[in-house]
């Protein structure tokens, strides 16, 4: 058994607060950092972020364009933009939208970047989103977005223990967190929705993770397991976690783990 038992009090914040508080921190800001070097702000620029979540993406490209630039987030989540507001530094100004990324009610060319994090794979219409994106940019403009996958073998771990002790249902969630990442695949939606000068290349990755049972629990009360993991009674709960940690002893480093990821990033330009 684990030495230390789930106890839920211990995640008492909403699912986009803990998102803000554990997934933020440990995956998607070191990843925003290298989406917002890969994307090569400049000052004065407009920047929108969609599928924005808590906004890291906007934050960062905020400090990028700097007072003379404006910077807009958009996710079709309201938690997710109540953090992003709470969050925004007192010396950055962010508009914040919400709204889906298939049918965004801004102007026409009203953008010089598009950037997009971990979040086109989870929008029903990607061919409408990315024809969405393409409009909103002013000729010239680019747009930047990010993939991970394939699934790495420390969430196949989780995906395969969760459907064992919880429901099924769950392994449907990590899959499609990973579902997109063919180079081939997204350079030919890319071109299907209108762009050009498209451009997709993959890096590896290593985050720093911490130790089993925390990022266990952390990672399921930052996404939407935490329904279905709710359902669950204690006993499953405790399969969970002793399966999971006895499992991950594989990443374990100093304490922590080590998840090696691939992330697939494709840049296109709206024609001039």
């Amino acid at each position: 058994m684990s030495n230390t038992m789930f106890n839920a009090s211990d995640y008492k914040g909403s699912g986009p607060e803990n998102y803000e508080k554990y997934f933020v921190p440990t995956i998607a800001a070191p990843l925003a950092d290298d989406l917002v070097d890969i994307a090569s702000l400049r000052h004065g620029e407009r920047v929108l972020d969609v599928a924005c979540g808590t906004g890291v993406v906007a934050r960062l490209a905020a400090a990028q364009v700097g007072n003379e630039g404006s910077v807009a987030g958009l996710d079709v989540n309201p938690g997710m933009l109540s953090v992003a507001r709470s969050a925004t530094p007192s010396n950055a100004t962010i508009d914040w939208y919400e709204t889906s990324v298939e049918a965004m009610p801004l102007p026409d060319g009203a953008f010089d970047v598009i950037l997009c994090q971990m979040g086109l794979q989870f929008v029903p219409n990607k061919i409408q989103a990315l024809k969405e994106i393409r409009r909103l940019l002013d000729p010239g403009g680019r747009v930047v977005l990010n993939f991970p996958g394939p699934t790495p073998r420390l969430f196949a771990v989780l995906g395969d223990v969760l459907a064992q002790h919880i429901d099924p249902k769950c392994t449907g969630f990590v899959n499609v967190v990973f579902s997109m990442h063919d180079g081939e695949e997204l350079r030919g939606l890319m071109m299907d929705a209108g762009f050009e000068d498209i451009e997709a290349h993959q890096t590896e990755r290593t985050l720093r993770l911490p130790e089993p049972e925390d990022f266990l629990w952390q990672y399921i009360h930052s996404t939407p397991l935490a329904a279905l993991v709710g359902k669950a009674n204690e006993e499953q709960r405790a399969a969970l976690t002793d399966d999971v940690c006895a499992r991950w002893q594989e990443f374990v480093i100093d304490g922590g783990m080590n998840l090696d990821i691939r992330m697939t990033t494709v840049r296109g330009y709206q024609p001039q």
